[in-house]
């Protein structure tokens, strides 16, 4: 067995020293401020805490369409906030008490390499290890003329500290962080404006995904300028290149994160600060590699951006591939559950080649649930005809796969 010291207690950290523990290893763990790491405490949880109130807040103003009558309803934000914190507390303690009972040491404290073998704390202190694996996140990107400044222009992490909700805000990007903010700020009744430099919003999704996404969005009176960008700023007007002015209460940055990562001698280094997928569940499936040696096909990592509907992709993209490969589509409009739940609005789309699925695509109710199923067929090889011999559940959006298989 050998001695472990793992630094940050993010998903890849925290899941490294639980995996390393239970084959036996001695395992420390370095966290300088909270366990849990970007995704519990400025990501994913807090965030998706927020898109699950501003959901509820919007089926309830609109729940006449389902003939409930509600008058006078109102928002308390500061209740929002408590809800967010409340959840982002009670699964870090859950966590603290998973990593403590795996036998992992925990050391609160900001620590540093200082040759293969050894790491410091501020404090001074000296620890030794046959290991270190650097598990030290990453963090908002800033970009010329947008830095940070925490009240007109905010970071992904200056969103999360926010008291009272906007009247107008400016989005800046157009990918995970910045479409689910734009559906936050939207079903809260905000005003909400996206600008993105790429020709479509979501510019690494396949491209029926983003325009599909743009329909949406002006559904929603969300507005977006796409080739454009930001050409100066002045007395909290902002000015694009296209001309367009635009005076929003603040600026959300939303232009990605780029990896923390000091040249140090190390054994490893896992999760964002490796600077290639930046997605907790990704750093999760590096830590498992890590510890029992489980492969891993980057290619078929899903991508889940939240909201109403859901969108989930794995593996090729339309744009990606030759004459050699089909799609098949079919409409969520197709599916009873969908009507039911006042849902109808996306699809279901692979990308096929010689009866296998080489990417799947979906914007729908449960796609973060649905992809699973696309991406264990493609994992596995599996053909569509022995997809075929699955039953599907009636009615459930899952049934869709089933229809689209039966189309080949």
């Amino acid at each position: 067995m050998k001695e472990y010291a793992i630094i940050g207690g993010g998903p890849a950290g925290y899941s490294a020293a639980i995996y390393l523990a239970k084959q036996g290893h001695s395992v420390m763990l370095f966290e300088k401020d909270k366990l849990g790491g970007t995704c519990l405490n400025k990501g994913c949880i807090p965030t998706k805490s927020f898109l699950h109130s501003s959901e509820v807040y919007y089926d309830v103003v609109n729940a006449g369409n389902y003939g409930i009558n509600t008058d006078n309803v109102t928002l308390d934000f500061s209740k929002v906030i408590e809800k967010k914190n409340n959840t982002v507390e009670k699964i870090r303690r859950a966590l603290e008490l998973t990593v403590k009972n795996s036998g992992v040491e925990i050391i609160y404290a900001e620590a540093q390499v200082k040759d293969s073998n050894t790491i410091t704390t501020l404090d001074g202190k000296e620890y030794k290890a046959e290991k270190i694996i650097l598990a030290v996140g990453a963090k908002p990107k800033q970009i010329k003329g947008l830095e940070f400044d925490g009240k007109f222009i905010l970071s992904s992490d200056d969103i999360l500290e926010l008291d009272k909700l906007p009247k107008r805000v400016l989005i800046i990007g157009s990918g995970a962080i910045g479409i689910e903010w734009a559906r936050i700020f939207s079903n809260f009744g905000v005003e909400v404006i996206i600008v993105e430099i790429q020709e479509h919003l979501i510019p690494i999704a396949d491209i029926e995904v983003s325009r599909r996404v743009e329909r949406i969005f002006k559904q929603k009176k969300i507005k977006f300028y796409l080739n454009d960008s930001i050409e100066k700023i002045e007395n909290k007007t902002v000015k694009l290149k296209s001309g367009e002015e635009i005076t929003p209460d603040f600026i959300l940055a939303a232009t990605g994160r780029e990896p923390v990562c000091p040249e140090c001698a190390c054994n490893k280094i896992i999760g964002d600060a490796c600077g290639e997928i930046q997605l907790a569940h990704y750093a999760i499936n590096q830590a498992k590699e890590l510890a029992f040696g489980i492969p891993y096909d980057k290619h078929l990592i899903p991508s889940v951006i939240y909201g109403n509907p859901e969108i989930a992709w794995a593996g090729l993209r339309e744009q990606d591939c030759d004459d050699s490969y089909t799609k098949k589509m079919l409409p969520v409009t197709a599916l009873g559950k969908a009507w039911c739940d006042d849902a109808a609005e996306g699809f279901i789309k692979l990308i096929i080649k010689e009866n296998k699925i080489c990417g799947a695509h979906i914007i729908s109710k449960e796609a973060s649930s649905l992809i699973h199923i696309l991406t264990t067929a493609m994992q596995n090889n599996i053909n569509a005809d022995k997809l075929k011999e699955q039953c599907f559940a009636h009615p459930t959006y899952a049934e869709g796969i089933f229809d689209l298989l039966m189309q080949m």
